[in-house]
């Protein structure tokens, strides 16, 4: 028995056992509100002549701050006692953004929208195309749909090879065999190339599946205190401020 790792919202319910069971578990509340910011921290000089020099210092982190409409103790309790068993920012956990759990072009699972990411066998997912080296932002895909994700999506890489591979990257530009960027090559036939960022903390495989149905991000909860305050009509006030942390 795997106790759930994921915070728990309408879609993703837990059991008193502290197990997932999206069907008789207790739902999560659903948010009121989510920033979500891309932290990627740049270091600038600049010369006696104007000259503007820059580098990037640090890898770039996804931060998540999640605001509750006020809550019973009924849909307060599944989020707190979840957080609890998390130990405060000692464990890492799994959250789904509600903004992001379908492609901009396949919010209908129907059986001709999105199709490629309902089935489970064979080359019907997107995947990798070649060896792509840690740094990379961008990759050549295979695709086997007539609705690519857009610039937006998120998507995690489901890499086989290695489990710690659990960053989340965003689709910058999506290119075409008709329609690309000639100064880094062509893309061929039956491939198209996707740019996105932050850049590859790992090197990937050929023939990885890119996970763009339901991606999630893997975080902590920043703050070591956890607390909520109580209205005079007994219901609770409460957020979330999460960072992306990776294994």
């Amino acid at each position: 028995m795997a106790y759930m790792n994921i915070l728990p919202d309408p879609l993703h319910k837990i059991k008193d056992t502290g197990v997932q069971d999206d069907t008789n578990g207790a739902a999560g509340p659903g948010f009121a509100s989510v920033k979500f910011s891309s932290n990627q921290p740049v270091l600038t000089d600049r010369t006696r002549s104007g000259r503007v020099v820059q580098r990037s210092i640090q890898g770039q982190t996804w931060k998540i701050n999640i605001t509750y409409n006020p809550l019973t103790r009924a849909e307060f309790e599944p989020i707190n006692s979840f957080l609890m068993a998390m130990q405060s920012n000692l464990q890492a956990f799994y959250v789904y953004l509600p903004q992001y759990l379908y492609s901009q072009n396949g919010p209908n699972l129907t059986a001709n929208t999105f199709a490629y990411e309902q089935r489970t066998t064979g080359s019907a997912f997107i995947r990798s195309q070649g060896v792509i080296p840690a740094g990379s932002t961008y990759m050549a895909v295979s695709y086997p749909g007539t609705l690519a994700p857009k610039p937006g999506d998120i998507f995690n890489i489901v890499d086989t090879d290695n489990s710690n591979h659990v960053k989340t990257y965003m689709v910058t530009r999506w290119e075409t065999t008709s329609d690309h960027d000639t100064s880094i090559g062509a893309v061929t036939s039956g491939a198209e190339r996707i740019h996105f960022n932050p850049p590859l903390v790992y090197s990937v495989a050929n023939n990885m599946k890119l996970e763009f149905h339901k991606p999630k991000v893997r975080v902590i909860n920043t703050k070591a205190a956890q607390e909520y305050s109580l209205n005079t009509d007994n219901l609770f006030k409460f957020g979330l401020n999460l960072e992306e942390a990776l294994p």
